[in-house]
């Protein structure tokens, strides 16, 4: 029997929107802003500005927008409107083909590996924001235990704060000077986060002990996940006012200080200028490609849970074009902000801005906080900053696993879990907990790179494929455009209809092929990864794609006929029950049986097929009905006659 989200089944004395899944969010302006949280996260911080860094600065906008536009929208449409139609998380939504369920085990998969380490950056930021607590950041000189030789800070020596502003401008000229003249620098703020924060290993196996100040963030992250949480999307949606419009007001105020500074001018003007020769560098495709795949979240599974919570008219269309714009817009917003910070340590460190950040995560634990020590009130900025970091990362955090606890709800369905949700989401928050606490080792952040390169790559990729794939050539193209209709009142623009069927797979195979051809071992710094670390990589990554093979063979085992090909087809067509949840919206086509427009609506062999379903329930009633009539039979003075009986008068 088909479970929604608090147990309400067709049939069933159903409140409508009330009480089925369909509506749940308050009103559309909370969907709206948990689908911003969960598109625009930690990512759109870091990432995108370290990927134009990288890559030539405005030489990757063009691109980046190109991808945007034939394949980030349309993906992100046809998710919305997946989940939306037949208000059903990632599992459930594959009624529409049974057999690519396994599609949906592999968002699972690859949703469960993301909220483990991803929680474990945003505990991250929560240790830093604890840390910024104080008078002076710990990571702003070189006179710590934690420090070695190679330590060369701008700011001289905490000591020197109290001499005279002459001694302070020698020793600020100095550091610069003696930064110039190095060879080799190494920041305050990176040993602080390698030797301090971290204390990293030597190995990725050498693991050593557990970091209890990281363990006990991590403890603290996912204890406020869960309380967003404890009611759901009801809970989760009051949340979003807070978490999803807060970041903006930080970008904003570091914007503005950033701006302000001596050398930002020259960090922007290297974040606009175009690098003409990149462009046509076939990297600089792929990187805008993978960003827009990755900043989007298509193929975790959370946007189709979400917008499974919809009103089923809700114009999905239109909350696609403006989420997926806007999380383009922060991305660049974002980029403009960090860029004058690093203009700023450029002008102070007097080298060009192509040579102050560091990579990878290094730029919002290492390059920005060594801006930040360069900031008047430095603790403030810290603090504004690294709460920013923790609400970005939070709304993606909670859609995650919003999106793990409703497939396993809606796939067991039993009335005692759904009546027990919270237990659910509490159980799915330990177990994360205790598979993250590996992380907070000192061997931890070489997984937590290892998990980000490998478990959420080239396999979101197949997924995406492969769900084009299944929707418009295994269930029809034109049956999806007509369930598009039959929601949103319009079919889906032509131009949505083309980038579905023909460019957006052509550019996720491009993605996949590239992403093949162009593979390279990920290393961090100097330290080559071993080869058994990387097989298991890729155990992680193959371990969501499998699911697709393994589940499609089980259901064509299972299916009816008596030869493949039979099995095979009766495995790809849609389940009985695919369509709109609410007996209301089911018209046309999904119209129940006594509907006279679904006789004419739906093809011969399924009319048949629900003729026979429909005249067999009616016999089994009327069977029901006699045996009530022939066993039970009440007298006149209250006694019960129980004899085998047909005739009433006896």
């Amino acid at each position: 029997m088909l479970h929604f989200g608090n147990g309400a089944v067709p049939g069933d004395t159903v409140k409508k929107d009330e009480n089925s899944r369909r509506g749940n969010w308050g009103n559309q302006i909370e969907f709206v802003l948990t689908s911003v949280g969960y598109a625009v996260g930690l990512g759109n911080v870091w990432r995108f500005p370290y990927l134009c860094y990288r890559n030539g600065g405005g030489a990757f906008m063009l691109p980046y927008f190109i991808m945007l536009v034939f394949c980030g929208i349309p993906l992100f449409f046809l998710e919305l409107s997946f989940g939306q139609f037949a208000s059903l998380g990632c599992l459930g939504v594959w009624k529409i083909s049974p057999m690519f369920k396994g599609v949906g085990y592999g968002m699972m998969v690859v949703s469960t590996y993301i909220g483990i380490y991803y929680n474990v950056v945003i505990c991250l930021a929560f240790y830093y924001f604890f840390m910024s607590m104080t008078n002076l950041l710990p990571w702003t000189y070189c006179n710590n235990p934690w420090n070695t030789p190679d330590c060369s800070g701008v700011v001289g020596s905490s000591a020197q704060l109290n001499g005279s502003l002459v001694n302070t401008t020698t020793s600020l000229v100095a550091g610069v000077m003696e930064v110039v003249n190095r060879t080799k620098r190494t920041s305050p703020s990176e040993e602080y986060w390698k030797h301090y924060v971290l204390n990293i290993s030597d190995d990725i196996g050498n693991f050593g002990e557990v970091r209890l100040p990281i363990l006990g963030c991590l403890a603290v992250s996912w204890f406020v996940v869960f309380l967003c949480l404890i009611r759901g999307v009801k809970s989760s949606g009051k949340v979003v006012y807070f978490t999803a419009t807060f970041p903006y007001v930080v970008l904003t105020i570091l914007f503005v200080r950033g701006i302000t500074l001596d050398g930002a001018i020259n960090g922007i003007k290297y974040y606009l200028t175009p690098q003409w020769e990149k462009v046509l560098d076939a990297k600089v495709w792929g990187d805008a490609a993978s960003q827009i795949f990755y900043s989007l979240g298509c193929a975790w599974g959370g946007l189709i849970t979400m917008a499974s919570y919809n009103k089923f008219h809700n114009n999905c269309f239109r909350d696609s074009i403006i989420i997926s714009i806007t999380n383009c817009a922060t991305s660049v917003y974002a980029g403009f902000v960090i860029f004058s910070i690093l203009g700023f340590m450029a002008h102070n460190l007097n080298v060009p801005v192509s040579e102050v950040a560091d990579h990878g995560p290094g730029l919002a634990f290492v390059a920005y906080p060594e801006a930040l020590t360069l900031l008047p009130i430095s603790p403030l900025w810290s603090l504004l900053f690294f709460f920013m970091l923790i609400l970005l990362g939070l709304g993606t955090q909670f859609c995650l696993l919003e999106t793990l606890v409703t497939a396993i709800v809606d796939e067991i369905g039993t009335d005692w879990i759904i009546r027990n949700k919270t237990v659910v989401t509490f159980s799915v928050a330990i177990a994360g907990f205790l598979l993250g606490i590996p992380l907070t080792t000192h061997a931890g952040i070489y997984w937590l790179l290892l998990m980000d390169n490998y478990a959420a790559s080239f396999s979101l990729v197949i997924i995406s494929c492969i769900m084009c794939i299944c929707i418009m050539y295994i269930y029809g193209h034109r049956n999806y455009f007509k369930d598009v209709e039959m929601m949103l009142g319009f079919p889906p623009p032509l131009f949505f209809k083309v980038c579905w069927r023909f460019i957006s797979p052509v550019i996720i195979s491009f993605i996949l092929i590239f992403t093949v051809i162009q593979y390279k071992p990920i290393t961090y710094n100097d330290y080559v990864y071993p080869g058994w670390s990387l097989a298991i990589g890729f155990a992680m990554a193959l371990s969501s794609v499998i699911c697709i093979p393994i589940y499609a063979l089980y259901k064509i085992s299972r299916s009816p006929g008596t030869t493949f090909r039979e099995r095979l087809k009766h495995a790809c067509q849609p389940h009985p029950k695919w369509g709109p949840a609410l007996a209301e919206h089911r018209t046309g086509r999904y119209a129940p049986m006594g509907s006279a427009d679904t006789v004419e609506a739906r093809p011969i062999k399924e009319k048949e097929e629900l003729r026979e379903e429909h005249n067999e329930e009616e016999k089994a009633k009327e069977t029901e009905k006699k045996d009530e009539i022939s066993l039970t039979i009440q007298g006149s003075n209250g006694s019960t006659n129980t004899h085998n009986n047909p005739n009433p008068s006896a």
